[in-house]
């Protein structure tokens, strides 16, 4: 395009330490409150956090590391991991944020598919590093995350953090660059193959933190008391170490204690106004809850995501007068791709209208755009009927993998992996993982829904639905159930209240054909069902016959 007018605006680079330096600046009295692994609770304001930060990365400037060189992280959410997410990247380093609950074997190769230079680590995965040091000989470093004056493990060439950053004065200058350049990187799970890393930029994530803010999205305020459930080694703890301090709220890091007492606790005691977590971590709160007439005095608003939300949990958080906000996204994301809130143009006029969109995964925020497309990528009308592959674009969804040097697009667009609809108002519903559906006689049932109506059984822990093979139908849904421990009926009655509990609420033909129990569903180390296993486990299981 020729005779091009430019804005006469200024130009500055989009990067994570002016998020550090605003909040420092514009809320001085911002609190970060830390319960550590040692046990007791750490306290210290923004402005603590800002000089700290500032201390690490004068550190690492000594070490002679090169911009773009990788940091990584075992860690729990607390304050020093904080000090490395902004230290890291302010500096010009990259942040990577290892996920400490996979195999050994996963994170060493993670570590040095990365190539990390420094490591550092919590006390508590003081044996897993013992376990990693010598499968990882890029590792220049390995630090533990403790007081000066502890002992991290009787391993060789383990520093102390504290002693690390001692010698900083804190007087620095934050370097300017490109906001292009690498800022994080966080890998898959890795549940099929090896994982592989999401690079993101100073650009995406200052963009992302901007949009899952928003009233529409997250709504985030300096009003609120921030508590992310959803650990800092999970996509970034959602963005919400850089969001919460993008608006001047109170941030609360739980530490290793996820348990549902714990996280009460201290929803309670910080006077909590906002959280987010996945499912699994919430139906332990709601059990403490329960088990011992509680109530929430201070907490209004909860985010759930990385799975489904089961209706009956959203309808026991609403009737704790908790508002539940479902969402989507993925490591490829950033993670925050779609929030399930209304719209003045939707037909809300009853509850049950309401609740069936807070149930979907909701509208995408500004910067993201999605469709359905078959398997010849032909887009399919948002009419909430169709559905097929669901497909995302924006500026921090990502175009290729680390050392990936082929993109990860088709036609300019992410393939996610999910099946979806999207309906005429833009409410997008995930209706299965491509590889779990169930296909029975050519028409696809979806696992989600069928664990979501389990998950509403009073005696239901938790339940997930796989495919497994039928001579004439190709393939038919089982139930796998974790029940209840204060179980009083037998297994065989149950089965048939789970069974008589469908009736109504989907077609006949999508009932399960047989229901197993199992003492516990196995997780991801991200806490989704690992349906992969259970598809290994019943691969050979013969339905019952009419």
């Amino acid at each position: 395009m020729t005779n091009q007018l430019f804005g006469q605006m200024m130009d500055s680079p989009l990067l994570i330490s002016n998020i550090l330096d605003s909040a420092s600046r514009h809320h001085a009295k911002m609190e970060i409150v830390s319960k550590r692994v040692e046990g007791d609770i750490h306290r210290y304001t923004i402005s603590e956090l800002h000089i700290r930060s500032k201390k690490l990365a004068q550190a690492l400037e000594y070490l002679g590391l090169k911009m773009g060189s990788r940091i990584g992280t075992l860690a729990w959410n607390g304050y020093r991991h904080l000090e490395i997410y902004y230290g890291v990247s302010g500096s010009g380093l990259v942040c990577h944020t290892i996920n400490p609950r996979l195999f050994p074997e996963q994170i060493a190769y993670i570590i040095q598919h990365a190539e990390d230079e420094i490591i550092f680590f919590d006390l508590s995965f003081r044996t897993l590093v013992e376990h990693l040091k010598p499968l990882c000989p890029l590792v220049k470093k390995w630090i533990c995350l403790i007081d000066e004056n502890l002992q991290a493990t009787s391993v060789e060439n383990i520093e102390n953090y504290e002693t690390f950053i001692a010698n900083s004065s804190g007087v620095y200058e934050w370097p300017s660059f490109d906001e292009r350049c690498a800022s994080s990187l966080c890998y898959t799970s890795g549940t099929t193959g090896n994982p592989k890393g999401a690079l993101y930029s100073h650009r995406s994530t200052i963009l992302h933190s901007y949009a899952s803010a928003l009233p529409d999205s997250l709504c985030l305020s300096a009003m609120d008391v921030i508590l992310p459930i959803v650990p800092m080694f999970h996509v970034n703890a959602w963005g919400i170490p850089y969001s919460s301090l993008l608006v001047g709220a109170n941030l609360v890091l739980p530490g290793e204690k996820l348990d549902g007492k714990s996280i009460y606790d201290l929803l309670e005691s910080e006077k909590v106004t906002f959280s987010a977590g996945v499912p699994t971590v919430w139906a332990g709160v709601i059990q403490y809850i329960k088990n011992n007439h509680l109530k929430f005095n201070h907490f209004k608003r909860v985010v759930i995501g990385g799975s489904a939300c089961p209706p009956a949990m959203m309808k026991t958080f609403q009737d704790l007068g908790v508002e539940v906000i479902h969402a989507w996204g993925m490591t490829e994301l950033s993670p925050l791709g779609t929030v399930a809130k209304p719209k003045s143009s939707d037909n809300c006029k009853t509850k049950e209208a309401l609740e069936l969109i807070h149930q979907k995964q909701g509208r995408v925020i500004f910067g993201v755009d999605m469709k359905i497309v078959d398997g010849d990528l032909n887009k399919l009308p948002h009419d909430g009927k169709a559905f097929g592959d669901l497909n995302v674009k924006g500026p921090w969804v990502i175009n290729q993998y680390f050392k990936v040097n082929e993109s990860a697009l088709k036609d300019g667009w992410f393939p996610t992996g999910d099946v979806a609809n999207i309906d005429s108002d833009g409410h997008m519903q995930i209706t299965d993982r491509s590889k779990d559906v169930i296909k029975s006689g050519g028409e696809w049932i979806s696992s989600i829904d069928l664990e979501n109506i389990a998950a509403g059984h009073p005696l239901v822990t938790m339940a997930a639905c796989i495919a497994v093979a039928h001579s004439k139908w190709g393939e038919r849904p089982l139930l796998i159930v974790e029940k209840k421990s204060e179980l009083t009926i037998s297994e065989e009655e149950l089965k048939n209240d789970i069974l008589k509990f469908f009736e109504g609420k989907i077609a006949q033909w999508w009932i399960p054909d047989d229901i197993v129990f199992v003492d516990k569903i196995p997780l991801t180390a991200t806490g989704k069902m690992q349906k992969m296993k259970l598809r290994e486990q019943f691969k050979d299981y013969l339905l019952p016959t009419l």
